[in-house]
């Protein structure tokens, strides 16, 4: 086998009584980024030079991790509610299992309640402003947070012997795999992705109308997803012999496409 880069051995850090897991530190890394980056974006674009990004988060954060983790449970009900599962495990989100689509549509739900509620006393550009502002770091928060998946030892893809291989403990190894030693690590692919998509929409989002930038970042992103699905090798609900997640990402880049050209049509 050629080498691999390990998988960690330790998915937390204990001082004293106090534990800190790995997995939760690199979610609130990316959450931190992406309101930094997201207050700095839109007070460049809000004529006012108003920023209300961090009291929208105070709503919108908590909602998504909420809305995340049910979409979770709710494709992979067998971890918690299966032969040998445990309920009460549902709510240890530390140990990993955050559903994108459901942290960015009930996240996403939760900022614009709380946007247009500050837009009553305030002057503040429309909503789809807003949102463009916070594409890039919501990306770059993604591509953070993989990286707790590296930690906990989970999604990885197809046996892989290659240079960039994962290096996987034998516990942490689906049924059926445990004669393979290394893995695509494609939690790695999908930061990458993250970073490469969040990059190109500051470079070029400028040139784009109000939702645009939005909607070409939930494009982009289901784009890379859909190909990253299709290496993975963790259990999951399949339809017509595919992962449920590769499904969602064609049907909600279809989506985002469309509301992408309508968006087009608008008059700036």
């Amino acid at each position: 086998m050629l080498a691999a880069f390990p998988t960690p051995t330790h998915s937390a850090l204990e001082i004293g009584p106090i534990t800190i897991h790995y997995y939760a530190l690199c979610i609130i890394t990316g959450i931190a980024i992406a309101i930094w980056l997201g207050d700095k974006r839109f007070r460049a674009q809000s004529s006012n030079g108003q920023s209300v990004v961090s009291e929208v988060a105070i709503t919108a954060v908590p909602i998504g991790i909420v809305g995340g983790r049910i979409y979770h449970v709710i494709s992979s009900p067998s971890a918690y509610f299966g032969s040998g599962g445990h309920p009460l495990d549902a709510f240890k989100i530390w140990q990993g299992g955050l559903g994108i689509w459901g942290a960015i549509s009930l996240g996403l739900l939760g900022a614009y309640l709380r946007y247009r509620t500050l837009q009553k006393r305030m002057d503040l550009p429309s909503f789809a402003v807003f949102a463009d502002a916070l594409a890039p770091g919501i990306l770059f928060a993604q591509a953070i947070g993989r990286f707790g998946n590296w930690f906990n030892g989970e999604l990885f893809g197809r046996p892989l012997n290659s240079w960039w291989a994962l290096d996987v403990p034998s516990k942490y190894r689906p049924f059926g795999y445990s004669q393979f030693e290394s893995f695509h690590p494609t939690f790695l692919y999908e930061a990458i992705w993250c970073v490469l998509v969040a990059t190109a929409l500051i470079r070029f989002g400028k040139k784009l109308k109000a939702g645009q930038t939005f909607a070409a970042y939930i494009f982009a992103y289901c784009v890379g997803r859909f190909f990253i699905e299709l290496i993975r090798i963790d259990s999951a609900n399949t339809i017509a012999g595919l992962r449920v997640n590769v499904w969602v990402s064609v049907i909600v880049a279809i989506g985002s496409a469309l509301i992408f050209t309508r968006a087009s049509r608008k008059i700036l």
